[in-house]
């Protein structure tokens, strides 16, 4: 029972956990989506080279609330997605990030900013 009480609150203190680095959205991101993940450099260069063309610029879009970070990550791969579909594309970089509170308890959302493009 003990081992129980402790499991629980070390989930409930991992769940609310809304900071993830820079290198961590990096790394994870990419491996969440379906659509092609270029880096703010990576995508610059291949727009000045024709191999990507700039679909819909600065695109925000609030995920839904998962029960971890890593839950939150994947909702907000699943709009990039949709969105990247939507827009006639197969790629996109992402902009910036951040986790919004919503409420007085600390739930936050996560907020994904990014450009969708299509590339050869």
């Amino acid at each position: 029972m003990k081992l129980l009480k402790i499991t629980g609150i070390f989930l409930l203190m991992t769940s609310c956990a809304t900071y993830m680095s820079p290198t961590e959205i990096s790394n994870t991101l990419p491996s969440l989506t379906k659509a092609t993940f270029y880096s703010s450099i990576d995508a610059a260069e291949a727009v000045k080279t024709s191999n990507c063309r700039v679909l819909v610029e600065n695109r925000k879009y609030l995920a839904p609330v998962g029960l971890t970070r890593i839950g939150d990550l994947r909702n907000g791969a699943r709009g990039i997605d949709e969105w990247v579909r939507l827009d006639g594309g197969n790629a996109y970089s992402l902009k910036s990030y951040q986790w919004q509170t919503v409420n007085d308890k600390g739930e936050s959302q996560l907020q994904l900013e990014f450009t969708t493009m299509v590339c050869e």
